[in-house]
């Protein structure tokens, strides 16, 4: 099968996309022949009101289409791809959007939400995040947080979590963890990457690692190529096997190409003061996305590299979205 026919038949799941905030963007999935993406419910800051809010609109802006629907369960994407629609996963990153309540989880998994990663780079309730300076272990309401989420069949994420905080939710959690964007730290070190470790706790406990394109986790300057990208999961394949590797592109609102590089630059100089980025792991703009995958439209990109670096047909199908569908129908059914 050629690479536009291998696409075109397959699930593709973006599985971390910000972008999509914006829903004026969810075009550029569908023209990059998208299955589900999950677009980012704010959680890095907030409360439940702006938590639910965000949850609110997207339900509003579903039922004003034909050709959106609401993933519950995995069987939802596999109706997606018979209907021609684009199935969305609504994910939070970050659990500020609990506040200190767990019965807010029960509230926000029969509103849709799915996937929820515990940190955003800061210390929070739950643990450390990837950029604190100490990397401080799950605390007793992330352990019970974690508890919560199994019960109710939603999916732990550790992406933007601290080390341990991580490898201590995978302890606890009886179902697949995930991180949905996160690349190999012996690939490309940046202290956002993760730890061979870990990609191996995440694998072992029958989840997936997404491979992110967000270019200061990729190289330490200009555009990444989309060899780099490849090159991310073919580690992670080495590593713990094909069936763990996923793509989580991590498609953002400030990113070049979507806004101006000054007005990114704003952007940027936002997030450092806010203190949810620092300098050491998020160099300033612009942001380039790897040559070849720069915007969702350009998702086949993807599809035809990989089958020209040697990866077999049923290989390419579970990267793009099969193996998300393994984690995702364990946990939520359907």
């Amino acid at each position: 099968m050629d690479a536009e026919a291998l696409h075109s038949d397959a699930i593709v799941i973006d599985a971390t996309c910000p972008l999509a905030q914006d829903p004026s963007y969810l075009d550029w999935w569908r023209q990059g022949g998208a299955t589900a993406i999950a677009p980012t419910i704010s959680g890095m800051s907030g409360n439940a009101r702006t938590g639910f809010a965000a949850i609110g609109g997207w339900h509003r802006y579903i039922r004003s289409r034909d050709d959106t629907l609401l993933v519950l369960t995995a069987g939802d994407i596999e109706q997606a791809k018979r209907e021609g629609k684009l199935g969305l996963i609504l994910h939070c990153q970050g659990t500020t959007l609990l506040e200190d309540e767990l019965d807010l989880v029960d509230a926000y998994h029969a509103a849709g939400l799915r996937i929820v990663q515990l940190c955003y780079n800061r210390k929070n309730l739950v643990g450390d995040g990837a950029a604190e300076r100490t990397d401080g272990g799950l605390s007793y309401f992330g352990v019970a947080l974690i508890e919560r989420l199994n019960a109710l069949g939603m999916i732990v994420d550790c992406a933007h979590t601290g080390h341990r905080t991580s490898m201590e939710a995978v302890e606890v959690s009886q179902a697949p963890v995930i991180i949905s964007h996160a690349n190999a730290r012996a690939v490309y070190d940046s202290r956002r990457n993760i730890e061979d470790d870990l990609i191996r706790a995440v694998a072992t406990s029958g989840g997936v690692v997404g491979t992110v394109g967000f270019p200061s986790f990729l190289t330490a300057k200009g555009q990444p190529s989309l060899d780099q990208f490849i090159d991310d999961m073919a580690y992670k394949a080495d590593l713990v096997g094909i069936d763990h590797v996923g793509i989580g592109i991590d498609y953002y609102l400030g990113q070049h190409g979507v806004e101006s590089d000054a007005d990114a630059r704003v952007r940027y100089d936002r997030m450092i003061a806010d203190g949810h980025w620092r300098e050491a792991e998020y160099p300033a703009p612009p942001y380039m996305y790897p040559k070849g995958i720069e915007t969702p439209q350009t998702l086949r990109n993807l599809t035809a590299r990989l089958l020209e670096r040697g990866f077999a047909e049923d290989d390419v199908r579970k990267i793009l979205g099969l193996n998300w569908m393994r984690v995702y129908g364990e946990v939520w059914g359907g």
